[in-house]
């Protein structure tokens, strides 16, 4: 999935409106202050409807865990539910309920995220309680222990007994060699029966910090408001500086990596091919922009290139996509994937979406081609602000992983500049050395 775009409907009128508006346009427009804490807030408003998106993100991810200790971000996330002095195990969620809303959290190699959706009127409450737990999580052994053993069957479910997930482990592993990406943010089950209480209540004082965080608030507030709430729950939490995060340059592979798993479950081969690609945290936002492009035009829908080819002329495959991850700390990742049509194996697969991929690196793309993707994607970003979830999500992501709320807003801009040359340029990059999977079915042993 392109992290910077959202995949929104729209008519052929808006694209028109589009493309006749300056490209400056802003999209999220959001007001940005910080306490004195160091905690940053970002308000977007959005008065459509009397509901808000609630959102705090710590700049820490699985890439952040101590060596040794994978798994301790994600289990963290799940002691964070665990309760505090005043707020006692499992009462959070049910006071989010109890007052119509829903919440949740998620983890990153990047960043570890809380969000509620709520009436307006119990933003208050929101913030309220996810101060509390920053500030005053309670993390009794007894719940330590059986939550691990909760993640420890979710990594069972989820991965051990999911060949595509436990795919998608080893080809990240393959790609990423040494780098601290290469960690499985659900992490290895040796190492989470490890894992101690002391380990996490070390991790949450290190990370969970007003400092190390970004309060979100998206939908029908003002910043007046939603300052004067923030200075009354988070700003009372004392400040401290974030730690240094490291991501160390990548060691390229030296040339293509495969890997293959076979499984009696599997019904349906499936080919997927990642490298190695830009991100606003290692270059300039056109050059990310390019790769979104480069990822539309290959496999952006039933009008791409690689589906046109490969599912409609050639019947090579039954579906086909291509995406770019750019918001990242350290290096992000151009995808493609597919499903090879019975009869058709991965090795064609693979030489159909090189010459694909050639094709684009060689003659490049038409001035047409790339104004028509131009023109789609800029009106997925402008109808991106009416959801109230994508808009905090793309600004969170973006501050979480080093990036910037201009690389966001100024998105309209970098892809407007791009020129055919810099499509042609991304695409000799993808061209290169790559991490490859093959998923295919197999006979069930005796």
């Amino acid at each position: 999935m392109r992290t910077p775009l959202f995949r929104l409907s729209v008519l052929v009128c808006c694209l028109a409106a589009l493309t006749a508006r300056p490209a400056a346009a802003k999209v999220f427009d959001p007001t940005v202050f910080t306490l004195k804490n160091g905690m940053t807030v970002v308000v977007v408003e959005n008065h459509r409807a009397p509901i808000v998106s609630h959102m705090v993100w710590y700049k820490v991810g699985a890439a952040d865990e101590p060596a040794g200790k994978t798994g301790l971000a994600h289990l963290l996330e799940h002691l964070m539910f665990k309760g505090t002095p005043t707020v006692p195990a499992g009462r959070f969620s049910r006071l989010i309920a109890e007052k119509g809303g829903v919440d949740n959290a998620m983890t990153s190699r990047d960043f570890t995220a809380y969000f509620q959706h709520i009436a307006a009127e119990h933003l208050p409450l929101a913030m309220r309680l996810e101060a509390d737990r920053m500030a005053h999580l309670k993390l009794a052994e007894k719940d330590f222990r059986s939550e691990r053993e909760v993640v420890r069957e979710e990594r069972l479910q989820r991965t051990d007994n999911d060949p595509g997930a436990m795919l998608s482990e080893r080809l990240a592993m393959a790609l990423w060699m040494n780098h601290p990406y290469a960690r499985p943010v659900g992490g290895f089950d040796s190492e989470i029966r490890g894992l101690t209480r002391a380990d996490a209540l070390a991790f949450h004082k290190r990370w969970y910090a007003p400092g190390n965080a970004i309060l979100f608030v998206a939908g029908d507030v003002t910043p007046a408001w939603v300052r004067e709430l923030a200075e009354a729950t988070f700003g009372r939490i004392p400040g401290k500086a974030a730690p240094p995060r490291v991501r160390p340059p990548l060691e390229a592979p030296p040339a293509d990596i495969r890997v293959a798993l076979a499984a009696p479950t599997v019904r349906q081969a499936e080919w997927r091919r990642v490298t190695v690609a830009p991100s606003c945290g290692t270059a300039d936002g056109k050059t990310v922009a390019a790769f979104d492009v480069l990822a539309e035009i290959l496999g952006g829908g039933t009008t791409s290139r690689l589906y046109r080819s490969l599912v409609l002329e050639r019947k090579l495959a039954i579906g086909v996509a291509a995406g770019h991850s750019g918001m990242a700390l350290g290096p992000g990742t151009f995808s493609i994937a597919a499903t090879p049509m019975p009869g058709h194996t991965a090795e064609e697969i693979d030489r159909a979406v090189g010459a694909e991929i050639a094709a684009v690196a060689q003659a490049g793309v038409s001035a047409d081609e790339l104004a028509r993707v131009k023109d789609r994607l800029l009106a997925e970003r402008v109808f991106a602000r009416d959801d109230l979830f994508a808009a905090p999500q793309a600004l969170a992501q973006a501050l979480a992983t080093g990036c910037t709320l201009a690389a966001v807003e100024d998105f309209a801009d970098d892809v407007a500049a791009l020129s055919p040359a810099d499509i042609e340029k991304a695409a000799r990059t993808v061209a290169g050395p790559s991490a490859q999977a093959i998923l295919t079915p197999a006979e069930a042993t005796p």
